[in-house]
């Protein structure tokens, strides 16, 4: 940038101008050219090799923000791929501004937040619809269901999960035999936690904590798959070769949950008693075949069946939602995110929900 001549400041530029390497030339212009100034300003482009639009907006910027205080203001030179570009960007009218973001107020958000729910109400309405039509569409031809991905998706979610089953309700059975050992010896009652340990396990928390361990990891799997192949559009490849997505994705990944996650629920109460089991022998100086025979009279057939049918429905709840989240994916891998997230999130509340729905039914019932 050289002295103001008669009047006149000259802008020399030159070399390749990008848009990445622009700031430092932006950061020079608006302090050099800020208003006022009573010199006409000329940017001469003869010298630029080579100019990108981003580095171009910049200069058209900054002509505009001369022009509008007043001061006279030209593009001079330029040729081939530079005039072009500099053709594209410098129009008639000035550069329009970005409009301020409003912010919408408490009422705003709040109705902003209604429409979303209507509209993931909506969404998991049609996609049960679907649903619906897709597994009678399988019991009317069962040759047409996909049945060989079944056993692959339940050695992923079931086989692969039994460390991570084993270890958490061991170390639940053996927290609550602690817990209640407290409380227990008190009353010269040790031998109760045996009985405490094995119905809190296979009523409840066997069911429960295999569920929520289920959905943080086999959820979030189903939805970030399903997602990535719908942002990839891998989605509508299957339906152009006439594989309907929910038949074909959605329902072995839920028949494999519904076999698999009762058969980890077994696992969980059996490794929790054994947790509790621990406790009572070297805490509460019981015998092995006492805290046995005391856990086996104290259980019922019925009380391990109850957390059985429990765990098949959250393994449908959770096969359902976290499908549904990922067909429902968009805008890339942010959209991903957002609905495995969701997924997570859903799944936990539908099983909190649907454990306290089966509590009452069977509180009601007497069972």
């Amino acid at each position: 940038m050289g002295e103001p001549v008669d009047g006149l400041v000259e802008v020399r530029l030159h070399g390749a101008l990008a848009f990445a390497e622009a700031s430092a030339l932006w950061s020079e212009l608006r302090a050099r050219l800020s208003p006022p100034m009573r010199e006409a300003v000329r940017f001469d482009l003869s010298q630029i090799a080579s100019i990108d639009g981003g580095a171009m907006a910049l200069l058209v910027q900054a002509k505009w923000d001369l022009q509008t205080a007043g001061v006279r203001c030209e593009f001079v030179g330029g040729a081939g791929t530079v005039q072009a570009i500099l053709a594209l960007y410098e129009g008639d009218a000035a550069p329009t501004p970005r409009p301020a973001r409003v912010r919408p107020g408490f009422l705003g958000q709040l109705g902003n937040a209604t429409v979303a729910a209507l509209r993931e109400l909506q969404l998991g309405l049609a996609f049960l619809g679907s649903l619906v039509l897709s597994v009678a569409g399988v019991v009317r031809r069962p040759r047409t269901g996909n049945w060989r991905e079944v056993a692959p998706i339940m050695n992923r979610t079931g086989t692969d999960a039994v460390p991570i089953v084993v270890l958490i309700n061991f170390l639940v059975g053996f927290a609550m035999a602690f817990q209640s050992a407290v409380q227990l010896k008190q009353f010269g009652a040790n031998i109760y936690v045996a009985n405490l340990v094995g119905l809190s396990m296979t009523r409840e928390l066997g069911p429960l904590m295999t569920a929520i361990i289920v959905c943080g990891r086999s959820g979030a799997a189903f939805a970030a798959e399903l997602g990535t192949m719908k942002v990839s559009e891998e989605i509508d490849a299957l339906r152009t070769m006439g594989f309907g997505p929910l038949r074909f994705l959605v329902l072995p990944r839920m028949l494999a949950l519904f076999l698999v996650i009762p058969v980890l629920t077994l696992f969980a109460d059996l490794v929790g008693m054994i947790g509790g089991l621990v406790v009572g022998v070297v805490n509460l100086d019981l015998t092995v075949t006492g805290y046995l025979n005391q856990t086996g009279g104290a259980l019922r057939v019925w009380d391990v069946f109850q957390g059985v049918i429990k765990s098949g429905v959250f393994g449908l709840a959770i096969g359902l939602i976290s499908c549904h989240q990922g067909l429902a994916t968009s805008g890339g891998a942010e959209g991903v995110g957002r609905r495995t997230t969701a997924a997570v999130v859903t799944s936990l509340l539908a099983i909190i929900v649907i454990d306290a729905g089966f509590t009452l039914i069977f509180y009601v019932l007497d069972l």
